[in-house]
């Protein structure tokens, strides 16, 4: 799991080759302390074909919001450093990541 904040996004998410999914949570935000396991348990599952990371929204809050994060839990999908999809409040779950992971493989 990639830790992520402003001086690694780029590099790791924005040049990236393949998918990567970024966690978008905040420490306030008990629906993203709720949704971490499945996300962590998500990443084995996908082992390979997506690179997972977090990005803690209350110590990155500008680069959240350039991303166009604007409420949490968000979990948004980039392909080549593209932003392909995303999945916010009651969609982000491990059914709505699962198939928004599914449109992109």
């Amino acid at each position: 799991m990639l830790i992520l904040d402003k001086d690694n996004f780029e590099s790791q998410v924005l040049k990236a080759s393949g998918l990567v999914l970024v966690d978008f949570w905040g420490e306030g935000c008990e629906p993203c302390k709720a949704l971490m396991p499945d996300f962590e348990a998500l990443e084995s599952e996908y082992e390979g074909k997506v690179v997972f990371g977090k990005l803690n929204t209350s110590q990155e809050r500008r680069l959240a919001i350039s991303q166009r994060v604007l409420g949490l839990p968000t979990v948004v999908l980039y392909k080549d450093g593209t932003r392909m999809g995303e999945c916010t409040k009651d969609q982000a779950n491990p059914a709505g990541i699962k198939e928004l992971i599914a449109q992109h493989l």
